[in-house]
């Protein structure tokens, strides 16, 4: 995808984007691939420390780096969330019998123009806590949908 579709022009709206961040497969050497990719094609605000947490769900697996990022853009939620797909399968992701399994790289939205999308980051401290760290050092807070 072209980095123009991703940077947004002069006026252009954009859009804030939290996002969940994990690897398991040569975690080390797909966070820096991952970091690099998002850096380069897109505006990226702030982003945590990695944090190693053990696997949920299917347990025999090796544990995970997970971090969280905030990223300006000026695609849509859907353009954006498919853009992020596209950045797993260029670090090689790939999708198994077992959704918990292990992962070159993982990209979920947690939160958009901050409201609270994935019930994950209340459930689970592998989102929370760097999901967290981000807000805070961006100055940002979350919503939660209301209904």
């Amino acid at each position: 995808m072209p980095t123009t579709a991703l940077r947004a022009g002069q006026g252009t709206a954009l859009h804030e984007c939290l996002i969940s961040i994990g690897s398991n497969i040569e975690p080390e050497l797909n966070f820096t691939q991952a970091l690099s990719l998002l850096r380069t094609e897109c505006d990226l605000v702030a982003h945590s420390q990695a944090i190693r947490t053990p696997p949920v769900g299917f347990l025999d697996q090796p544990d995970f780096l997970n971090a969280a990022l905030l990223i300006r853009t000026a695609l849509t939620y859907e353009a954006f969330r498919l853009y992020l797909k596209t950045v797993e399968n260029r670090l090689g992701r790939v999708h198994g019998p077992n959704k918990s399994g292990p992962r070159t790289m993982d990209l979920d939205i947690v939160a958009w123009n901050g409201e609270l999308l994935d019930q994950g980051y209340l459930e689970y401290d592998y989102v929370r806590l760097p999901v967290d760290e981000v807000l805070t050092v961006s100055g940002r807070s979350l919503m939660t949908k209301k209904g």
